[in-house]
């Protein structure tokens, strides 16, 4: 049964430790991602991008897959199903479809609409028992389509966002998605202790979670980070180990052609992949 990340995040703030969103693209991501939690009794976050989502053939889709697999490989560790950068209108229709979060990434507007927005979701999305994360300042980089300009949040800002009762706050601090450039000039720690001074007990929320040095991941969960995202490492390692084994040729010597195969190196790495992240975040064991 999938749950709200209201709670999840409340005890990772609590404990000083993150939840990982992982984003997901298909079926060996999701089984992949939900296995790996179970075996390390860690809770987690299933992130879809509008795009996946429309890949996936449509939210109601993913929804009925989460829920399959989770009945299906007895998952019992809370699992939260999410929009990750959600228009206005996606977050409507997700909220609609039977996710259980939702993200409404309103950082592109001005911050009277923004929050008018933001207002709006809250109302609609705690009546039906479902999180809400909000964005202030807009991360970098490019995922999925959705571009942002890598700004740093206001503070101020941020509070504004934080009273009106979301669940979870994501605000720039210089993290960016996809590969980091070799000039990138790290997070802003002295925005993050502000924004995490003015907000309180709200757990914040870090974006573009592939690349950042450890000691980063580590300080930014002790002055408030409680879900980091994770998506492009996937992307990169599953890529790697399935370009790996049709290199090799393996399945391909005129026996017929099993995807199923072509597939297991992929899920297999990204298993790792969320182990190496579920460790360094601290969940283990948390569920």
């Amino acid at each position: 049964m999938l749950v709200s990340a209201a709670q999840m995040l409340k005890d990772a703030k609590a404990g000083k430790y993150a939840v990982g969103q992982f984003n997901i693209n298909n079926l060996e991501w999701t089984k992949a991602i939900l296995l790996t939690a179970q075996e390390l009794n860690s809770p987690v976050i299933l992130g879809v991008s509008e795009g996946a989502g429309k890949y996936m053939t449509g939210y109601k889709t993913v929804v009925g897959m989460v829920n399959g697999m989770i009945e299906g490989l007895n998952i019992t560790v809370p699992v939260a199903l999410h929009l990750d950068h959600g228009s206005y209108e996606g977050a409507l229709k997700t909220i609609e479809a039977g996710f259980s979060s939702v993200m409404f990434d309103g950082s592109h507007y001005p911050i009277e609409e923004n929050i008018a927005k933001t207002k709006e979701l809250i109302a609609l999305a705690h009546s039906k028992g479902i999180s809400l994360e909000a964005e202030v300042g807009s991360i970098g980089g490019e995922e999925d389509g959705v571009v942002g300009a890598g700004e740093v949040a206001d503070p101020e800002e941020c509070k504004k966002i934080a009273d009106l009762g979301v669940d979870m706050l994501a605000a720039g601090i210089g993290n960016i998605h996809g590969k980091y450039p070799e000039n990138w000039q790290g997070l802003n720690f002295d925005v993050l202790a502000k924004i995490q001074e003015l907000t309180g007990e709200m757990p914040l929320v870090l974006h573009g979670g592939t690349g950042i040095p450890e000691e980063m991941i580590k300080k930014a969960i002790s002055l408030g980070v409680s879900k980091i995202n994770v998506n492009t490492e996937c992307q990169l390692t599953f890529a790697a180990a399935t370009r790996k084994y049709i290199e090799e040729g393996k399945d391909l010597q005129g026996k017929g052609f099993d995807p199923r195969k072509l597939l297991a190196p992929g899920f297999e790495a990204i298993k790792e992949t969320v182990k190496e992240k579920m460790e360094l975040f601290g969940s283990i064991n948390k569920a």
